[in-house]
């Protein structure tokens, strides 16, 4: 199926981010590189033509926040879609990674440690993820804006582009760009004002 063209954030970095905590269903505000991030991601949706764009956006704090910034100025309403939570990690919620008692390669970025969501306890899983991002997409009827996290925003890149699962490591993360879906297929966007 050919989804509509998407234009996908991540939020800004959180207090928890920088504290490597799993965030999951729990949240944290934005920090003030966040903002910055949420702002130089509304500086790369100004020189984007939004006609016809959606907004939709995660309900959780961080994502609100994000949106705030860096959507809202662009496009007349922002709507809030319970499909774009982050994933949950159960029990982990809220706690350190280093404190999880499982293996993982803490030189990684929190969004890079994809086998810890396989782990936690009580957690939603990446099938659960992958359907509930499934049924989001399925929905779509016109381009889009998503306001999201990490783990969901690749999970909905993956599945845009046709791939499984197994290849969410294959697509880049980060905060305070913009990923574009779109018959060119996923480009990443970067602040014009960024000297890098």
């Amino acid at each position: 199926m050919r989804y509509p063209d998407l234009l996908i954030l991540r939020h800004g970095q959180t207090v928890w981010n920088a504290e490597g905590r799993l965030q999951g269903a729990l949240n944290s505000p934005l920090t003030p590189l966040g903002i910055a991030q949420a702002q130089a991601q509304g500086r790369i949706l100004a020189g984007l033509d939004l006609s016809g764009f959606q907004a939709l956006c995660s309900p959780q704090g961080r994502a609100v926040q994000t949106a705030g910034y860096a959507v809202a100025p662009h496009v007349a309403r922002v709507d809030t879609d319970a499909r774009l939570v982050e994933i949950g990690v159960g029990q982990w919620s809220g706690r350190q990674r280093d404190t999880l008692g499982v293996e993982y390669d803490p030189t990684m970025p929190p969004g890079e440690t994809l086998s810890l969501y396989e782990q936690a306890p009580g957690g939603e899983g990446l099938d659960r993820l992958r359907l509930r991002c499934a049924a989001l997409l399925d929905s779509l009827d016109r381009p889009s804006v998503l306001v999201t996290h990490g783990i969901t925003g690749r999970m909905i890149r993956a599945l845009w582009l046709g791939w499984g699962a197994d290849r969410l490591s294959d697509l880049p993360g980060g905060q305070g760009i913009v990923f574009r879906l779109d018959a060119q297929g996923h480009a990443v966007l970067r602040d014009p004002s960024d000297p890098a």
